[in-house]
């Protein structure tokens, strides 16, 4: 972990991370590394009607010793044309600079960056490109930004699983099927030694069978 995490801070992450877990909001996932708490990432579904539409933008927040007294830093992981979003990444929003306050959690955070996707501000732009061709021509503005969403941020794509009994007749099954469960609003990543000891321990159970 890149620092120690004071008793009181971790009290309020895991508050807080409950709370989006059981009261979750549209169009956002947030996802937890159980190893590292302050490895906050979070998946914004691209708003309907917006350039970003179809797209998935992944978010990574950074979290200060200081905090809550100062904001987290918020960064898009996926590249987005966007007048408020730099080329790096950087996320201009006045919730996470002059507008911060130590009462507001992490909801709020998450509700203003997307509320940002659907209505971006121009005048206070990190990307110039964008926010001069958001102001003077609209269309050219949503091409660019459409273009660059179908190019990194579609998600990708699965494959329907075949089952033993239906074969290739499971690829084909109607509406009226139990379709999966939708993805969960809080995703846990849990460290890669674990699922390689559970690999191992089913291998060689297969070992014995066998013998």
């Amino acid at each position: 972990m890149a620092q120690s995490l004071s008793a009181p801070l971790m009290h309020k992450l895991a508050h807080e991370l409950k709370d989006l877990y059981q009261r979750p909001e549209e169009g956002i996932k947030v996802i937890v590394n159980e190893d590292n708490v302050l490895d906050l990432q979070a998946d914004f579904d691209g708003p309907v009607s917006t350039p970003f539409e179809g797209g998935l933008f992944r978010m990574k927040m950074t979290f200060g010793p200081d905090y809550p007294r100062a904001p987290p830093k918020g960064t898009f992981v996926t590249k987005i044309f966007h007048p408020n979003v730099s080329k790096a990444g950087e996320i201009c929003v006045n919730v996470l600079k002059r507008d911060w306050s130590p009462d507001l959690g992490l909801r709020h955070i998450l509700v203003v960056i997307r509320c940002l996707l659907i209505e971006p501000f121009p005048e206070s732009a990190l990307n110039e490109e964008a926010g001069k061709l958001l102001l003077e021509d609209y269309s050219e503005y949503d091409k660019h930004a459409r273009l660059m969403t179908s190019i990194h941020a579609m998600p990708p794509k699965r494959s329907m699983p075949l089952s033993a009994k239906n074969g290739a007749n499971a690829v084909n099954q109607s509406d009226g099927e139990t379709s999966p469960e939708a993805a969960p609003a809080l995703v846990i990543k849990k460290h890669k030694g674990v699922e390689k000891s559970k690999a191992a321990a089913v291998k060689k159970r297969s070992g014995l069978k066998r013998l």
